[in-house]
């Protein structure tokens, strides 16, 4: 009896997937379709089992109706639906949970979808006190923008890719837009000017700037409190969502799953995904193949290493903004002599100014040649960031662990930001992995810090001399 009621639930079920086949794309039905198996039907109810709870939300949310008119055909007008989920119960071995009656789906004659609707607000993780709900802070520094962005034949596609997105987001062929190559090559600049270009000449559009690593964050706390559909809810609300360092996520399986559901609304709605990595995603391992064909849908364009005149460019736009001068040929020797990244680069203007402003020198080609020969050293070396706090916590003579505490005194905040400064400046370890070093801090803390410590420095002259005596602390230890 059991083998003919298993028997008559598998051919309602195939029935229903008949339909649903000719109806939902190809790769859907394969992802949300096929992995169901049907239990059991007793007169008009049927119990379908998922995978995972994940599984059943993203059901109910897109193919709710779908399922309610196929199976009335099937089963008629009193037709219900009953799902049991499998569970893990933590000891390797699956568990399985059925829906409560009250929470069970039922289809009526005078309306095809189910009458319960799970109203809770949507939880916006990045709402602006005192602003309405779906005002969402786009999490962009102003600072990153295509006319501070400097381009050369090692970036030319991906910035020109770029200006064509934010020009008409969602309605080009560039979706996705991945953005790739090695650290300090400018994608987190090129990214954020997406995203305020997008703001600049959309204004109405909903634009989100999100590290891959506070996604995971984000997605795992909303785990944690059963609220992963006011997660998933909130990002499909996004009209532009730029994700950095996407080859993060291999590490968070979960994570994928949710960011899979997101992608796929969004795409389909016409919305713009900018994604940045440090790989192509032929590359890229630890993701399911499923995200990676979506990542080679649009357009990637990677950024190499700039060239000569690219270097040269880039100093002398940097000298500009910081109210530099320095001689033509001392610009040369620089950009002769740093090949490596922008970062770099940076890194060796801040020490020249130190030098010259500490000893009051004018910056001569003699001052870069050795200014220049101590900064090489210094990358050799590779200064860590454990190194760099050790002499901040000396110099301030501030504790180091209230370095890594959340608090608002002025003295504590400011070294701080003055350790991330110089650690981006003098090594070479990624934002997410400087805001690692200080408590656990994202890579947006660390770009607010470094922009901090460089307005302080244009209006505070005691401020400025701290930040030139530790630059040069930091250049002697390399020594």
């Amino acid at each position: 009896m059991a083998n003919n009621v298993a028997k008559t639930a598998e051919s309602v079920w195939s029935n229903c997937l008949k339909i649903i086949k000719d109806i939902v794309e190809w790769q859907h039905f394969k992802t949300w379709f096929e992995p169901i198996a049907p239990v059991e039907i007793k007169g008009s109810v049927l119990m379908i089992q998922v995978p995972s709870q994940f599984f059943y939300e993203y059901l109910e949310e897109h193919y709710v109706n779908l399922l309610a008119k196929t199976l009335k055909r099937e089963l008629g007008k009193d037709a219900r639906l009953e799902y049991r989920i499998l569970v893990d119960s933590g000891n390797g071995r699956n568990g399985s949970m059925d829906i409560p009656a009250s929470n069970q789906k039922t289809f009526s004659h005078n309306e095809m979808n189910f009458p319960l609707v799970i109203d809770n607000p949507v939880k916006n993780p990045f709402v602006i006190p005192g602003l309405k709900k779906m005002q969402i802070d786009p999490q962009l520094n102003h600072n990153y923008t295509f006319d501070s962005y400097v381009e050369g034949d090692s970036n030319r596609v991906a910035r020109r890719a770029g200006k064509t997105v934010a020009e008409k987001p969602g309605s080009n062929s560039f979706n996705p837009l991945v953005i790739y190559g090695g650290v300090g090559l400018g994608k987190t600049h090129l990214g954020q000017a997406i995203g305020n270009e997008v703001k600049r000449l959309h204004p109405n559009k909903v634009v989100l700037y999100v590290s891959s690593e506070k996604f995971i964050n984000q997605f795992q706390d909303h785990s944690r409190n059963n609220a992963i559909n006011d997660f998933i809810h909130f990002y499909q609300l996004i009209d532009v969502l730029i994700i950095d360092d996407v080859q993060f996520f291999a590490r968070a399986e979960k994570s994928q799953d949710a960011f899979f559901a997101i992608f796929n609304h969004l795409h389909q709605s016409g919305k713009q995904l900018v994604l940045t990595s440090d790989k192509a995603p032929k590359d890229l391992d630890g993701l399911q193949e499923r995200l990676l064909s979506r990542f080679r849908w649009g357009l990637s364009a990677d950024i190499q290493l700039p060239d000569y005149e690219t270097r040269i460019e880039i100093l002398e736009r940097k000298m500009k903004n910081d109210g530099l001068d320095m001689s033509k040929e001392v610009v040369k020797y620089v950009a002769y002599n740093i090949t490596t990244n922008v970062r770099e680069l940076e890194g060796a203007l801040i020490s020249l100014l130190a030098q010259s402003s500490l000893n009051r020198k004018e910056i001569d080609l003699d001052l870069a040649k050795k200014v220049l020969r101590n900064f090489v050293k210094t990358s050799s070396k590779e200064i860590t960031i454990d190194a760099i706090q050790k002499m901040v916590c000396e110099y301030f003579t501030v504790s180091y662990d209230k370095l890594l505490q959340k608090t608002r005194k002025r003295e504590i905040v400011q070294a701080r930001q003055i350790t991330m400064y110089l650690a981006k400046a003098f090594t070479k370890n990624s934002l997410k992995t400087i805001g690692e070093h200080f408590g656990g801090r994202d890579h947006t803390t660390v770009i607010h810090s470094c922009q901090t410590v460089k307005d302080l420095m244009d209006t505070d002259s005691i401020f400025r001399e701290n930040v030139m005596e530790l630059t040069q602390k930091v250049q002697l230890a390399a020594m």
